[in-house]
């Protein structure tokens, strides 16, 4: 059997409450910043839930034009500013047309859109409804801009798997360079769904905590946890075949080992309490990696802070790498920093992963004060961890019973 084409990361591009740019963010991540705040884009006075992670600052026309702001969503702005430092980042590489591709996802897409548009058709009627209400709004918008804006005439795909969405992305990708239909692939996620009502459907569901406390609202694993705190933003990674990557002396920061996903088929919004297709999937990833559950370091947990994720999780992982192999890595959830981010979920932890690998340091869980027996795992409380990360997983689960896991090493 030949040898694989290897897989590896070249370019970073967050777009978060925690920060943008790969330096801002990732100083963020180790120093345990928190990004969730009280919500400040809407009035909050008729909603049970008070905040969210919110990107702060934002100013699109550093990334757009005035007319394609104007004509995009703001899912499509978070996409398009985080593909542009992630290009930036790997060193604006040149790649040929049919040789690059983009998979991109996100969990709601141009949902601002639809409600601003429908306002319009009842307020002022059918004729004043934007023409460009259709392309502003459909899920795969940043795909196809993403496309447009590198010239990638390769395999384009929009990844639609709820909070795996990102995750699949990554790992959809990884598999076109690594099967040799593309030599670049732009993958991540990109939301903007914080709008009252999301807020208020989430809220209707119990899944959003109601702690109005932005210090101790987002705590995965803790006793206390109560909810996952709605968060928005993007982040972009630029991947390439070693091959490729060698070839223009691009830096590379690790390489995208492994893949897996599966689904519970359990129910449609709660997560096997067995944690089966989880387990599933993270035992897909590192089979596809060739490696072993020892070779395991560092876990990216999904980490949501709603009872019943966090505790079916810890399950997953000691039935998918062994109850001792479990109780030796470290588990942290960076959504305790930067809240739920739904479709980028996966792809900001990806981000995370990586920088982990290249940085020798992993984030901690923040918020974390009381211990919950059901989640007995090393969840790095409240400090960033110098270690050694030779093989990092970054789990992604979504509604519908969607998993995902993406296994990243070091380059060696």
């Amino acid at each position: 059997m030949s040898q694989r084409t290897r897989v590896v990361v070249t370019g970073i591009g967050p777009v978060t409450p925690v920060g943008t740019g790969v330096d801002d963010f990732w100083k963020g991540m180790t120093s345990g910043r928190n990004g969730v705040r009280r919500i400040t884009q809407f009035p909050t006075d008729d909603l049970s839930v008070k905040v969210a992670g919110e990107v702060d600052g934002f100013d699109p026309s550093a990334y757009l034009d005035t007319k394609e702001a104007r004509r995009t969503d703001r899912y499509v702005h978070f996409a398009l500013a985080s593909a542009s430092l992630a290009w930036a980042d790997a060193a604006t590489p040149e790649i040929i047309a049919e040789r690059g591709g983009c998979i991109y996802g996100t969990g709601i897409g141009g949902i601002q859109t639809l409600l601003t548009q429908h306002s319009v058709l009842l307020e002022k009627g059918a004729g004043r409804v934007s023409p460009f209400m259709v392309p502003m709004l459909m899920a795969n918008a940043a795909a196809g801009h993403i496309a447009m804006r590198y010239g990638l005439t390769g395999h384009n795909m929009a990844t639609l798997s709820a909070c795996a969405s990102s995750n699949n992305a990554i790992g959809e990708g990884m598999r076109l360079i690594r099967d040799g239909y593309l030599d670049l692939c732009v993958v991540g996620g990109s939301e903007s769904a914080t709008v009252p009502l999301t807020v208020a459907a989430f809220a209707q569901m119990t899944a959003l905590t109601k702690n109005p406390d932005p210090e101790t609202a987002s705590r995965p694993f803790d006793a206390g946890r109560n909810g996952f705190v709605l968060s928005e933003g993007a982040a972009t990674l630029i991947l390439e075949s070693e091959e490729h990557a060698k070839a223009r002396g691009a830096r590379i920061y690790c390489e995208v080992a492994g893949y897996g996903a599966s689904d519970d088929a359990y129910h449609i919004t709660a997560p096997d309490p067995k944690g089966g297709g989880a387990t599933l999937a993270m035992r897909w990833a590192l089979r596809d990696a060739g490696a072993r559950p020892e070779d395991v370091s560092y876990i990216n947990a999904h980490g949501t802070s709603t009872p019943l994720n966090d505790a079916a999780e810890t399950v997953a992982i000691k039935a998918a790498l062994g109850e001792d192999v479990a109780h030796r890595v470290a588990v942290s959830s960076t959504k305790s920093m930067t809240g739920h981010m739904l479709g980028a979920a996966g792809a900001v932890e990806g981000a995370v992963c990586a920088l982990a690998i290249t940085n020798g340091m992993i984030p901690p869980t923040i918020h974390y004060a009381t211990p919950d027996p059901d989640c007995d795992l090393d969840v790095v409380p409240n400090e960033a961890r110098i270690m050694d990360v030779t093989l990092a997983l970054s789990n992604s689960f979504g509604f519908g019973g969607q998993n995902a896991c993406v296994a990243f090493r070091p380059m060696g």
